[in-house]
């Protein structure tokens, strides 16, 4: 057998062990191929009899019938892993208890990696104009247009246009679009890191110049950038980055929500010259493949993307901005169940890099930290240019008169009106998806559920379905109750945002209204299109979820109309206060953004709660004073750990005799001054037919919580059909 030459090289024949990407419980040992290869090479490896892809881990381990171990395939033609991402993957796999294997798939999500390199066709926006224009060219153009330069392919082009190959073939004979040959996968056009950003405010200067230091050192940091909203919290980071190119690292920009990031790559543009690569499951499969090789060849200098972008290969990741950090969607919720907040601080531990936490309203574990000292902080107190923070009321609902099934009080239809007349926008802002939360029998009181999960099917009248939030299970709405079988019985139960559109229209009938929620668009883009409208002056009046929270720049709104504040005050979450607080100041942070003063106005039954008076009030630190106060009294997180375990099964019964046994042989818990709690049937009891138990377990701030559940559970043998999910720091309990 041919030895190791050297550290991090095998010559041919050498044994490796090989990670691969199949749901398998270690590696495996094979024989380096002709040529040798390096650590962290990714290859194919034969397994059964199927060809695989995989990394090499290391040195083989020898603990297999040699005479049967079998060459790797090939080396593929691509930037080797680093030892900083292997570690990270090792390192992220021991936190959130998911096998290697998961953590490899999750680095390697995209398509084609096995491919040779090779030419292929692609399409761009031409000069000319064509002479005659049809509906089916227009979407091919606006695809094309809206893209920003970048290529498609023919199938891409028309699967985004909905339409057919001889539309585009017909375009590119007019010269409106550009057929080219191009490399599958090339560099992305250079940033200007030199080219002048906007003027800056003396704040915001200091704090650009106090974080670019922390870049220029090339070592760890993490700072919490708390801006109130409209501070210019994005021009102070962009700083950062450009601090970041100049010194020949890369950058990487995590958003909350897809329907961000046009109107930020936009402000990207402007401020170096050029477009980022951009990832998210918006981004057609051959950009996804593209921007994952070139980030590990150094061929793509800043990222902005969603949560998953901190897994790409970076060559020399410098600096990671994580924006509206407080947001619940960085918390991945099925498959790795994984925080992008934490997991991007262990990553820039890895790597020298900065993080950079931005946010008006930051989370408790962020500002825990920053109180702490783990974090730096830097505080923009006021509005960038002429604009002012809105000023903050409640409606108090307990004295308005509302006719049965309105929400929209007397006191918030008038300030409407009067933004109506004046010609600038309002929003009324409800924290629910479709037409209403309930659908019930008025003759035998029935509510209408799913048949796969114990949770109410919710009318969505817009689509002319029912539709279960949970599984996705959708089905008509029915004439008659499906349990009496009474006809027009079924009444919708509760506002939902489709049926505050309803109302909307009926007491503004000659506003112009737009409905923002995320069901009710067919793809990302058409959501962009319908945000860019908005800003530009296209509605009077919109009506929007939580989507509408989350960093839009809407210049001509002046009023914000919360429904229902009181709505995430209701049950027993551990982060209801601060989500509401959270949810509240962001929302109302959307008035009064250019030099028109803003409004907000909550509606609530419950003016005097705590949380209520926060929000008007501003005080945030007392706020967050208070909440942690509580927190650290209760040894919630994040003065201590949590960890969520859901057993499921088909049999209810088998799922909580499990889960009987795990409490009651819970030794390695108890033994780091732990506690289980449960089992119990999970708040959802029931989601596409599975019956789910749910186990919590609560342990001390620095106990190794981790190492204990995984000597818990090794001896557990699951029965077929059964299981188990782990969820260290959960976000939500159901």
């Amino acid at each position: 057998m041919a030895s190791v030459r050297e550290p991090g090289y095998f010559d041919e024949g050498a044994l490796v062990s090989v990670l691969t990407t199949q749901p398998l419980d270690r590696t495996l040992d094979y024989r380096a191929p002709e040529g040798g290869c390096v650590e962290g090479a990714f290859v194919q490896v034969p397994l059964g009899p199927r060809q695989v892809m995989g990394v090499v881990w290391g040195p083989g381990r020898g603990d297999f019938d040699i005479s049967r171990v079998r060459p790797v395939t090939r080396v593929l033609n691509v930037a080797p892993m680093r030892e900083e991402m292997r570690e990270f993957l090792t390192r992220a796999a021991a936190y959130t208890l998911t096998p290697m294997a998961a953590m490899l798939r999750l680095a390697t999500r995209a398509p084609g990696l096995t491919d040779p390199p090779s030419m292929r066709k692609i399409y761009r926006l031409g000069d000319a104009e064509p002479a005659r224009m049809t509906d089916a060219r227009t979407r091919v153009l606006d695809v094309l247009a809206s893209h920003g330069g970048a290529g498609f392919t023919l199938k891409e082009l028309c699967d985004e246009a909905g339409t057919s190959s001889s539309v585009v073939k017909g375009l590119v004979q007019t010269g409106a679009v550009r057929e080219e040959a191009a490399p599958r996968d090339v560099a992305f056009p250079r940033l200007d890191s030199h080219r002048p950003g906007k003027a800056l405010t003396e704040d915001q200067q200091s704090a650009a110049d106090r974080i670019a230091e922390g870049v220029r050192t090339e070592r760890y940091g993490t700072t919490l950038l708390r801006g109130v909203t409209g501070s210019g919290k994005t021009e102070v980071y962009l700083e950062a980055v450009a601090q970041c190119l100049r010194k020949g690292r890369q950058a990487l920009v995590l958003l909350p929500e897809i329907a961000l990031t046009a109107e930020f790559l936009n402000r990207v543009e402007q401020r170096f010259g050029a477009r980022p690569a951009e990832w998210h499951h918006g981004v057609t499969m051959t950009e996804r493949r593209r921007i994952w090789k070139m980030v590990g060849q150094g061929g793509a200098e800043l990222v902005v993307g969603a949560r998953s972008a901190l897994f790409l290969p970076f060559r020399d990741l410098g600096l990671i901005v994580i924006d509206e950090e407080h947001d619940g969607s960085y918390k991945q919720e099925d498959g790795v169940l994984y925080n992008a907040r934490d997991m991007s601080v262990l990553r820039a531990s890895l790597c020298g890099a900065q993080v950079v936490l931005a946010s008006a309203t930051p989370s408790l574990e962020s500002w825990a930290n920053a109180e702490a000292g783990k974090y730096a902080r830097v505080d923009l107190e006021s509005r960038f240019g002429d604009s002012l923070l809105p000023e903050m009321k409640a409606i108090d609902m307990r004295k308005e008169r509302l006719e049965t099934g309105r929400w929209i009080s007397p006191t918030l239809r008038a300030e409407v009106e009067e933004r109506l007349a004046n010609g600038e926008q309002s929003l009324l802002f409800i924290n629910r998806r479709g037409y209403a939360p309930v659908t019930l029998c008025r003759a035998c009181g029935e509510q209408i559920n799913c048949e796969h999960c114990d949770a109410a099917m919710v009318e969505h009248r817009f689509l002319k379905r029912l539709v279960c939030h949970q599984c996705g299970e959708t089905r008509p709405m029915p004439d008659k109750c499906p349990s009496c079988e009474a006809e027009g019985r079924l009444a919708p139960i509760g506002p939902g945002v489709e049926r505050l559109t309803e109302e909307a229209q009926a007491v503004f009938p000659d506003a112009r209204i737009a409905t923002l929620s995320s069901d009710l668009f067919s793809s990302a883009r058409a959501l962009k299109e319908r945000i860019e409208t908005i800003a530009a002056g296209g509605a009077d009046l919109i009506i929007g979820t939580q989507l509408v929270a989350k960093g839009h720049n809407f210049p001509l709104l002046t009023l914000v109309g919360v429904i229902d504040a009181d709505l995430g005050l209701q049950g027993s979450d551990l982060r209801a206060a601060e989500r509401t607080f959270q949810l509240m100041r962001q929302v109302s942070g959307r008035a009064g953004r250019a030099d028109r003063p803003g409004t907000a106005l909550l509606q609530t039954h419950q003016p005097d709660h705590p949380v209520i008076r926060a929000i008007l009030t501003g005080k945030e630190e007392t706020f967050w004073q208070a909440e942690a106060e509580t927190r650290r009294a209760m040894e919630m997180p994040p003065y201590g750990r949590l960890a969520g375990l859901v057993l499921s099964s088909t049999d209810a019964a088998e799922a909580m005799r499990i889960g009987t046994e795990l409490a009651r042989h819970d030794g390695a818990i108890r033994a780091i001054g732990a506690q289980v709690f449960g089992p119990a049937p999970a708040p959802i009891a029931r989601i596409r037919g599975r019956h789910r138990v749910r186990l919590l377990v609560k342990a001390p701030k620095g106990a190794p919580v981790q190492d204990a559940i995984a000597r818990w559970l090794g001896p557990l043998a699951l029965p077929k059909d059964f299981r188990l999910s782990v969820d260290i720091d959960p976000q939500s309990f159901f």
